[in-house]
């Protein structure tokens, strides 16, 4: 594509060369530049791009984009200059890959829990409606029965662009996506047109990198204040944040609860481990999907698939059809009557959540014994509040490591250990081998008994230290249980 293409309808406050070159590859990490790639200079947290101009030259690159000339120009080479390199990437990648994300429906889901289970759900709804679609999500990135591995929760605007017009060329007509906060605040969803956007709920997660709650929210919601008059806002508002999400948004605002009024609202008639009845806008159908935040997922996706423009009884019959999310409150009963729960859980909310469902499920004849640890590197304050929580709501927590990373595992465990109330110092012990915490898990078990084993979920490792070994917390429990049942 040729720059003058290139920079359609982008805001340029300069351009120093030949505007007619050919450009072969957007580049925004010097590594990877190529012949005849544009590089984009942007200033990070930690290190300015600007800093690896002449580099990006000498491997080839020939045409760049920065907020300000170098000193020393290079010949055969054309500099534009923006106010914004990181904004600007997301319009370039658009243009680069022929705006994908307007010759599909691009949906986005956003919010601290649920935003894995609702886009996977929509997927597979759509799926069971007649049509391939892309996801972007944490677990994986899917095109069809394509699957790709997914490295983060939103990967860089360049790969986005790239997928979706995959996409398009392979037939699809809409795209899943989850948008984290990290993904809006660092720009990765700069130039995508959604046509549907949707609000989980918020509570407090991601502040080792936000800070302050308020600015967490504050960039969930740049999300919905970014939003085209043509797109359409779905937001819960039995979350207290949830309106707050649309009031300066230009999109067409939508609702959905269980129990309040909105545009969309559903009701738990019945729920036990193998699924629930529910009634959505008066309309009573089955699900295999289990717990009270898996009624709130649904709703979601029942109401983006009938703004969409599909029937209701349509809907309904495609959700009825689906499976559980992998890693999310996923059941696994053993042959001596113990019954075990996976779960991505790994905020207070989400663990809270969890228990709950499985209180309200439980006869309170069997034991609920939680295994749980806290991430290493990211937000402490999150951490008592975790202990405190899963010794409230257990009969036993066993609190563990879940990714260390470069932290002691112990002083997160102590962490935990200062949100457990007096009263419940005898409901909890601690483990920080997380194999060994489920070991013991299932040697306290006894029949019938309930083990809980919350954080990793879907993760097929465990980082310790910055490198990350395989462990598989299902893997786990049907090796150990094996060894120990013989």
């Amino acid at each position: 594509m040729i720059i003058t293409e290139l920079v359609n309808r982008i805001p340029v406050i300069e351009i120093h060369g030949d505007n007619n070159r050919e450009v072969s590859e957007l580049v925004f990490d010097s590594r990877k530049v190529t012949e005849n790639s544009l590089y984009i200079a942007i200033r990070g947290t930690v290190v300015d791009g600007h800093s690896f101009i002449s580099s990006s030259i000498e491997k080839g690159a020939t045409t760049i984009v920065c907020e300000e000339f170098p000193e020393t120009l290079a010949e055969n080479v054309t500099y534009i200059k923006v106010k914004d390199s990181a904004k600007t990437l997301g319009h370039l990648a658009s243009n680069f890959y022929g705006n994908p994300s307007k010759r599909l429906k691009l949906i986005g889901v956003t919010g601290t829990n649920g935003k894995t289970s609702v886009s996977t759900l929509l997927f597979d709804v759509f799926k069971n409606l007649g049509y391939d679609s892309a996801l972007l999500s944490t677990v994986e990135i899917r095109i069809g029965e394509e699957i790709i591995p997914a490295t983060h929760t939103t990967p860089d605007v360049i790969t986005i662009n790239r997928i979706l017009a995959e996409a398009v060329e392979k037939g699809c007509e809409f795209a899943f996506m989850e948008v984290s906060s990290h993904g809006i605040a660092q720009n990765r969803i700069e130039g995508l047109h959604f046509k549907v956007a949707g609000f989980t709920n918020l509570t407090h997660d991601h502040l080792d990198y936000h800070k302050t709650f308020e600015e967490y929210l504050k960039t969930k919601k740049r999300f919905f204040d970014e939003l085209e008059d043509t797109a359409i806002a779905i937001t819960n508002v039995d979350d207290k944040n949830g309106n707050v999400m649309l009031q300066n948004t230009k999109a067409t605002k939508k609702s959905y609860a269980l129990k309040t009024m909105a545009d969309y609202h559903g009701k738990l008639l019945e729920v036990d481990f193998n699924g629930m009845l529910l009634n959505f806008n008066g309309k009573e159908f089955w699900t295999t999907l289990t717990g009270k935040f898996n009624v709130y997922n649904l709703l979601l996706v029942f109401g983006i698939a009938e703004e969409l423009g599909f029937e209701q009884a349509e809907i309904l019959q495609a959700i009825s059809q689906l499976k559980r999310v992998s890693g999310r409150f996923e059941t696994m009963k053993s042959d001596g009557g113990i019954f075990f729960i996976v779960d991505y859980a790994h905020t207070p909310d989400a663990l809270e959540n969890i228990l709950d469902s499985i209180n309200d499920i439980r006869t309170k004849n069997e034991r609920l014994i939680t295994v749980f640890g806290c991430g290493g590197d990211r937000d402490h304050s999150k951490r008592p509040e975790m202990g405190n929580i899963a010794t409230k709501k257990s009969t036993l927590a066993i609190i563990t490591s879940d990714n260390p990373r470069t932290e002691d595992p112990g002083q997160i465990i102590k962490e935990i250990e200062a949100g457990v109330e007096p009263q419940n110092f005898s409901k909890y012990t601690s483990i920080p081998d997380r194999k060994e915490a489920i070991k013991m898990a299932i040697k306290f078990a006894e029949p019938k008994d309930i083990i809980l084993v919350a954080g990793k979920g879907h993760e097929n490792y465990q980082e310790i230290n910055g490198v990350k070994h395989h462990f598989d917390d299902k893997e786990v429990i049907n090796e150990l249980w094996k060894l120990m049942s013989k």
